[in-house]
């Protein structure tokens, strides 16, 4: 099967370097499918699950803003946040989305601790989705 070359990064450091079939995530316009030979595209991350194909495998990961660049046949994620499904604690996860409703359910928090509360909830959602099932 046909192969791009992939990069991701967050701030972390480099996540993964190397050969992909496809990869699929969320933009702020929508999903997005990024195929060999995809034409020069650029684009800011969104909130979601993503997964990349690699050896006919799919690798499910929580993806939470950042840029995507396709440049002359490589592609280029820089994420925000990037948690592989198998890394991500599924009882924290799970913890933090019940934090995040409960905060939002508060009569006298201000906006900027309800606005807090909302982006919280969006990526314990994505967190929790992504997570493996028990």
């Amino acid at each position: 099967m046909e192969t791009f070359s992939l990069k991701i990064v967050t701030p972390d450091g480099c996540i993964y370097d190397g050969q992909a079939e496809r990869l699929f995530c969320r933009t702020i316009d929508g999903d997005v499918g990024i195929l060999p030979r995809h034409s020069d595209y650029c684009t800011a991350l969104g909130m979601g699950d993503a997964h990349v194909i690699m050896d006919g495998k799919a690798h499910h990961a929580a993806c939470i803003g950042g840029m995507l660049s396709v440049m002359a046949g490589k592609v280029t994620l820089v994420a925000t946040t990037w948690e592989w499904a198998e890394e991500i604690d599924r009882a924290r996860a799970e913890a933090s989305l019940a934090r995040a409703t409960t905060a939002l359910k508060q009569t006298d928090a201000d906006k900027r601790e309800l606005d807090l509360a909302e982006a919280r909830l969006k990526r314990a959602l994505v967190r929790t989705s992504v997570a493996p099932k028990p």
